[in-house]
């Protein structure tokens, strides 16, 4: 009991000297031992580090999870340590909403048909996303969390420590100063020697410490490429769904007929699409675009057999609903569009897109 009262009074006047020393730098009645220059840059790269660090975790997550609301809700799951409850994504929502739809509108409609191709995309986008989320997660978001939630706390205590044994350092030196009698100095200056052989010793510490921020940034880069190669197979995913629907749904006309909203005199515009540049590595266009034998159709005016490779609905009365895989007979017609033939079924005769027929030999 004694011991630890003794502790206490020596305790609370260590704490009263460094807060008398505090305030007599602060008003310039008093001077302060600085940092070596090679420790105050470290001091201030650790700083850096650390205001950056939580930047591009909080930008990160923003990108990962664009909701605010659910970045919320699951940094209180995370706080309650309770695990954050399963939940569809915006891609899966939309899959789901696009299948039900379809299986509304029909599976055997060609409309129908591709709502629900589309949906099951949407889905496999979603589960890639979640994918994504889940890698950068542990391989990068983690490991800088755990730098700042960790050792750069470790980095501020000591550093605390040593601010307090500067300030232990200095006391002494100013004690020391107003000594006069033989006594006092000599007891003064066996503290001083102790001041600073602690603060040295601190030092050395707390820079070592602050070097391992090379490595701190070495591991960092490490996750930045984990991060990075996670994004890398996540778009290469999304981008190989895609590509694989864009082959069920076909390749669609670049211009289209429409009858709304057309001024007076005139029945029907073209619009043309835009078209984005992709690589040379994108699959090619349907052979029936470029093949022999549809330039030997177009040269010549006359008729060929043709296979329907997709269900299309006409939307106008001038062309010709398709039936995938049934037969019909085709016609180059001269002045007509380059992306249409003349396509007839018994007596139903109508425009048809080139891109959803194979023409037979």
């Amino acid at each position: 009991m004694e011991f630890n009262v003794r502790r206490l009074a020596a305790d609370a006047g260590t704490f009263l000297s460094r807060a008398v020393q505090f305030t007599e730098e602060k008003l310039g009645q008093a001077e302060r031992t600085e940092l070596d220059a090679h420790l105050e840059t470290l001091l201030i790269r650790a700083e850096s580090t650390k205001h950056h660090t939580e930047k591009i975790m909080k930008q990160t997550e923003v990108v990962l999870q664009p909701n605010p609301n659910v970045r919320m809700e699951e940094f209180l799951y995370e706080m309650l340590d309770k695990k954050i409850p399963t939940r569809a994504n915006n891609h899966e929502l939309l899959g789901e909403c696009m299948i039900d739809s379809g299986h509304e509108f029909g599976p055997g409609t060609a409309y129908g048909s591709a709502l629900i191709k589309c949906g099951e995309t949407e889905k496999l986008l979603g589960s890639a996303e979640k994918e994504l989320i889940q890698s950068s997660a542990i391989n990068f978001l983690t490991p800088l969390r755990n730098f700042i939630e960790g050792d750069y706390k470790t980095l501020l205590r000591e550093r605390k420590l040593l601010q307090n044994k500067r300030l232990d350092l200095d006391a002494a030196k100013n004690r020391l100063k107003k000594a006069r009698v033989a006594d006092a100095r000599s007891a003064a200056e066996t503290e001083l020697r102790i001041a600073q052989s602690e603060f040295d010793r601190q030092a050395e510490i707390t820079r070592l410490l602050l070097e391992g921020i090379s490595s701190t940034h070495a591991h960092h880069l490490r996750c930045l490429n984990d991060f990075v190669d996670a994004q890398t197979a996540y778009y290469a995913q999304g981008y190989q769904y895609i590509v694989n629907l864009q082959k069920q749904l076909g390749s669609f006309p670049s211009t289209f007929s429409s009858n709304n909203n057309q001024p007076g005199g005139s029945s029907s515009a073209s619009i043309s699409v835009p078209t984005v540049p992709m690589a040379a590595s994108l699959p090619a266009p349907p052979p029936s675009q470029a093949s022999p034998a549809l330039n030997e159709l177009r040269s010549t005016f006359g008729t060929r057999k043709a296979r329907v490779l997709y269900d299309y609905d006409a939307d106008s009365s001038s062309e010709l609903s398709l039936l995938a895989d049934e037969m019909i007979t085709v016609t180059s017609v001269p002045g007509m569009d380059s992306d249409w033939l003349l396509g007839q079924r018994g007596n139903q005769k109508g425009k048809v897109p080139i891109t959803y027929l194979e023409l037979l030999n």
